[in-house]
């Protein structure tokens, strides 16, 4: 920050960001179901380098985000899900 003639620090202008509110699609949604059998649902969970979102990006409650982490690991496990992602060579 600058000073001016007075001591005082100038401010310069920040832009105040708008932050939705966060919702649980699996609460709100009771038709969509956590299932390891799933995997175009378990998607939209994994990062593209196939890390599993954390739930301050998702908004899912903590009782969903449990239960998508070990269905995601299932899926992993018994080969329907990529551990990583393959590179573009």
């Amino acid at each position: 920050m600058e000073q001016n003639n007075t001591d005082k620090p100038v401010r310069h202008s920040q832009k105040k960001f708008f932050h939705r509110k966060k919702f649980c699609r699996f609460c709100t949604d009771s038709n969509l179901k956590i299932d390891y059998k799933y995997p175009a649902v378990l998607n939209n969970f994994v990062t593209e380098r196939g890390k599993i979102m954390p739930r301050r990006i998702t908004g899912n409650c903590a009782r969903h985000q449990r239960e998508l982490a070990v269905a995601i690991k299932r899926a992993r496990a018994i080969a329907i899900m990529p551990f990583v992602a393959a590179e573009n060579k």
